[in-house]
């Protein structure tokens, strides 16, 4: 039980950054820091000091700040904002925050109770917003939650109602009128608004590296020897895979004793002996195949008599067994939340079971005022499952601000739609304006809709570039999401992006842990790298992935004709390369990106690094690769720090990390491998560098520990291979491809003749089209011939999209 407790918090403030709360007032000012304030108002001048579900630790180092303290009025000023205050109970009127800095046509000015209202007073118009509790049944776009980033330079959490922890539990707030709330008054820094977050509300944990691969889960009543084959079907496919989740149906829950008692059978602790005979033989079967476990539990039924724990948890909890009454589900009462976890639970994990899906659907209330069950279930769940120095990881929905330290998210059932696909990418990259960096979708969709092949094959795409991989469907036969099960074209390009998203793993588990260690969530939107920039706002859907890569979705349907997806994307300033063609495009500009089904948008600034494991199917379990596969993007420095461990370690401070780091420098136009820091498990390891939107380079050359040796280069569709062999990872190795390279000239004629090819256009069009390509004239004027050409918008668009 003591694993349990074990929640690190530091909860009171430094009295030198406290304004009031002494005898007699009813109010009381934290500076927090220059741009953090926390505000509060108790009617009985009692104000709180224990964590909040929202705010474990309050002490922060003092700021810089000063105090007007007048008989009824008071202002605090830091650099970043100014307090004005009548002494009174909080009104619009009587509270009010300047943020310094013009970040509206007028001033920025936070007012008690109006939100981020702007100059016309419309509400949240500016509040770029946080997240929501669920996706469940969903068809589209949902309202979400707060945030801390705003156009406007301010946000605000209103913490007056959450659960507090106390001792070895948790508390309601006290009776009687009072406020509790934070404002964030960042201006545009919003990195430095959601590092603020992080600050008094914890970090984000480190996740196990299994868990960035891929998921198999389908809500569908298995047999074992059926599952066993499935995976094993996969791996014919050479498709990875690292979770196998399995859904309700692994517990009882049609069976005649389930009916007998009156149960609905969506809560269940036993075993269904009738499809897993032997639970542990079939759980060592997946783990030797180098997959984790999780089960599905809905707990909110208790504990039946049927159940295998049921004696067990009663006589715990000191239940009367003698009517067969159920074990109340009840997490406010510590005797049955012990119990749960030490004996109903620990029951299941000790056959084999790696981690929790908590489906809690029973919303927010229990029997204590103010406290909502998915947080207790959340916050016990994941501490639960750190004991033994394990890596912890519950899967469960957001519970609100502060739920980002309980990973990973489970958003729940959407439809299957190009409605609920358009929304996701917004809604996934906007939820790290609250810290919240792990959601986990149902990738093609849970639920009624259609069959779309498209449909299913651009939401696995968006999967590889989403914080989790998790393939899922309902239990009809209709909706599952095997690739094979597809059409060629479209079974192609799902295997593709699920060996991709291995292959990626060396990139993901190094943002995995910057998340947890700077407070960098792996997805971020465009307008935290360019807040004063329109147009950033204009792509909610595009998104950073990590430090490198910029993804652009394509949510919505193909052209017929042209067999081609777009979407309308904006590159920032500088040059950016297609990660998969190689094609060259200048920034500073809006666009329309088009992309066969086989493709999607992908791009690398200058002067990125992304390192990939150099398998071109990599095994179950996304495991520390062999070798190392790196693709390069000339034109400015850049660096990039491998981030590798063995996978123990409760936390990010307890793994035992090695660190490879490359540093590219575009003057010398040389690349350094450093000796891998820490204790590596890998002698050598094999090195390969892509230098994308490059063919050919005349002269590589290379060295380790100063010796020259011999590299191999070969032709690659996204650019120039470079082959160094294995390399002892104690090495020093420095890789010479000249002086200040540049990047190549994209070969349009090479990108837009297939296309023309397979378009289900007029072939005098295409004749037309291709006139103008090939003709001995300046591209401005082939640009100019082809807008006048008076072709379909979409061919336009494809055309100009290379020529630009």
């Amino acid at each position: 039980m003591h694993h349990r407790q074990n929640f690190s918090v530091d909860p009171v403030a430094d009295p030198s950054i406290i304004v009031g709360g002494k005898s007699g007032q009813q109010y009381r000012f934290t500076v927090l820091t220059d741009g953090l304030l926390r505000y509060e108002w108790a009617e009985d001048g009692k104000f709180e000091d224990r964590p909040s579900t929202f705010a474990i630790n309050r002490n922060f180092s003092k700021p810089e700040f000063r105090v007007k303290d007048g008989p009824s009025s008071l202002e605090i000023i830091t650099k970043r904002f100014h307090l004005l205050y009548n002494n009174e109970e909080f009104t619009p009127r009587g509270l009010s925050v300047t943020v310094r800095g013009a970040f509206s046509s007028h001033a920025s000015i936070w007012r008690y109770g109006e939100g981020d209202s702007d100059e016309l007073g419309v509400q949240g118009t500016h509040d770029m917003g946080g997240t929501a509790r669920t996706l469940d049944e969903s068809n589209g776009p949902i309202p979400l939650g707060p945030g801390v980033v705003s156009r406007l330079g301010f946000s605000s959490i209103d913490d007056s109602e959450s659960m507090l922890f106390e001792g070895k539990g948790v508390a309601s707030r006290g009776l009687g009128r009072r406020v509790d709330g934070y404002l964030f008054a960042y201006g545009h820094d919003y990195r430095d608004a959601v590092k603020a977050l992080y600050a008094i509300s914890g970090p984000q944990p480190l996740l196990p590296r299994w868990a960035l691969g891929n998921w198999w889960s389908r809500y569908y009543a298995y047999r074992a020897d059926e599952y066993l084959s499935l995976m094993d079907k996969f791996q014919e496919e050479k498709i990875p895979l690292s979770v196998a989740v399995l859904d309700m149906d692994w517990h009882l829950t049609d069976d005649e004793r389930v009916l007998e008692s009156g149960a609905t059978g969506w809560t269940g602790y036993s075993w269904n002996k009738k499809l897993f005979p032997d639970p542990k033989k079939f759980l060592d079967e997946l783990h030797d195949r180098k997959l984790k476990i999780t089960v599905n539990d809905h707990p909110a039924e208790g504990v039946y008599s049927y159940e295998d724990a049921y004696e067990d948890i009663a006589k715990a909890v000191g239940h009367d067994t003698s009517n067969g009454d159920p074990v109340t589900f009840d997490m406010t009462d510590p005797r049955f939340s012990d119990a749960f976890f030490d004996i109903v639970h620990r029951k299941v994990e000790d056959v084999g079971v790696d981690f929790w899906w908590l489906d809690w659907q029973q919303g927010p209330h229990s029997k204590l005022r103010g406290i909502d069950p998915l947080w207790l279930l959340n916050h016990y769940t994941f501490l639960d499952g750190g004991r033994d120095n394990k890596r912890p990881l519950t899967f469960s929905r957001y519970a609100g601000p502060g739920s980002h330290r309980y990973p990973v998210g489970f958003s729940g059932d959407v439809v299957v739609s190009w409605d609920s696909l358009n929304f996701q990418p917004k809604f996934t990259a906007t939820a790290s304006n609250i810290g919240y960096g792990w959601w986990s979708h149902d990738i093609g969709g849970h639920m009624n809709g259609i069959r779309d092949d498209e449909l299913a094959t651009r939401w696995i795409q968006f999967g590889a570039f989403s914080p989790i991989l998790r393939l899922h469907s309902s239990n009809s036969q209709w909706t599952s999401k095997e690739p094979w099960i597809f059409s060629p074209e479209a079974q192609f390009s799902m295997s593709k992006f699920l060996q991709l998203r291995h292959q990626l793993m060396p990139y993901i588990y190094t943002m995995n842990v910057k998340a947890a260690t700077s407070g960098t969530p792996l997805l971020q939107p465009m307008y935290w790298s360019f807040p004063d920039s329109d147009e950033a706002y204009r792509v909610p859907n595009q998104y950073f992935f990590g430090t490198e890569l910029i993804v652009m979705p394509i949510t919505t349907p193909h052209d017929p004709k042209l067999k081609l997806g777009k979407v309308k994307g904006w590159l920032p300033a500088g040059k950016h390369v297609d990660i998969f063609s190689g094609a060259v495009y200048d920034g500073n500009r809006e666009l329309w990106i088009n992309r066969q089904l086989c493709d999607y948008p992908v791009f690398a600034h200058e002067g990125s690094i992304i390192p990939l494991d150099a398998a071109k199917v990599p095994s179950n379990g996304g495991e520390n690769p062999e070798a190392f596969e790196v693709l390069i993007v000339v034109g400015t420095d850049g660096v990039f720090t491998i981030a590798e461990d063995d996978g123990t370690g409760t936390s990010v401070e307890d793994i035992k990390k090695v660190e490879t780091h490359i540093k590219y420098t575009q003057a010398t136009g040389t690349i350094q491998i450093s000796p891998a820091a820490g204790h590596s498990a890998f002698e050598t390891r094999g090195w390969s560098f892509i230098f994308l939107g490059i063919s050919e380079l005349d002269n590589v050359t290379f060295t380790v520990d100063g010796a020259k040796q011999s590299a191999t280069t070969e032709k690659r569709d996204n650019g120039l291979l470079v082959k160094l062999g294995a390399i002892s990872t104690k090495a020093t190795t420095t890789i010479d491809i000249g002086q200040n390279p540049a990047l190549g000239n994209t070969d349009y004629l090479a990108l837009l003749q297939p296309f023309l090819n397979s378009a289900q256009i007029e072939f005098q069009v295409k004749e037309r089209i291709w006139d103008v390509l090939v003709a001995g004239i300046p591209k401005s004027a082939k640009i100019s011939r082809i807008h006048a050409l008076d072709i379909d918008i979409i061919l336009l668009n494809t055309v100009l999209e290379h020529l630009y």
